[in-house]
């Protein structure tokens, strides 16, 4: 009887889902952890490690897009459609803060090893949920016009991660992070 290619694959699958879990933790706790660092933790060499992820560089992006999944499906459960666009920024904000900063570390990483524009793609989901709070505001009279509306998705992407940066750097105490990220959007976005 031969060999199937099923216990292979089905260990590849564990492989991966461990090298991304113990890449999202290290990258957590020290940005610039190494793939040989990762593999060790993983408990995969370094040659299985690249089998899966040719770079570091894609490595980092595939625990970006794994974070910015999990993210995405946490903010789904949102509800912000009841509320008027400031509040709902307000919430959106803080929401998007609080797993921002679960990550704050893995994003610092991600500005690192990534193009700003690889940044923005893996974002897209929480981007539309962004972009349609924006126009929704807009219409509602709360939000300002005299500006693109994909410079003020753009730069909303921005401030919440610069804030990453900014904690990273010593520069932000983490405790005010969300109230400062509330009030630099409110005065980017809100109009009047």
């Amino acid at each position: 009887m031969g060999k199937t290619t099923q216990p292979r694959r089905a260990d590849a699958e564990r492989n991966i889902a461990t090298i991304l879990a113990t890449a999202t933790r290290l990258l957590c706790a020290d940005p610039g952890a190494s793939v040989a660092e990762i593999a060790k933790a993983a408990g995969v060499g370094r040659v299985t490690l690249y089998g899966h992820f040719p770079s570091r560089e894609s490595l980092v992006d595939a625990v970006l897009e794994h974070a910015v999944d999990h993210a995405e499906l946490a903010l789904s459960g949102l509800d912000l459609e009841g509320l008027p666009a400031p509040e709902a920024l307000e919430r959106l904000v803080a929401s998007s803060w609080e797993i921002l900063d679960r990550h704050s570390r893995l994003f610092v990483a991600a500005d690192r090893a990534l193009p700003a524009e690889r940044i923005r793609e893996r974002h897209s989901g929480p981007l539309a949920r962004v972009e349609r709070l924006i126009v929704r505001g807009r219409d509602e009279g709360s939000f300002r016009t005299d500006l693109p509306l994909s410079w003020l998705v753009s730069t909303f992407l921005v401030v919440l991660h610069n804030a990453a940066g900014e904690i990273e750097a010593g520069r932000l105490p983490r405790e005010e992070a969300a109230e400062v990220l509330t009030r630099t959007l409110r005065s980017v976005l809100v109009s009047g």
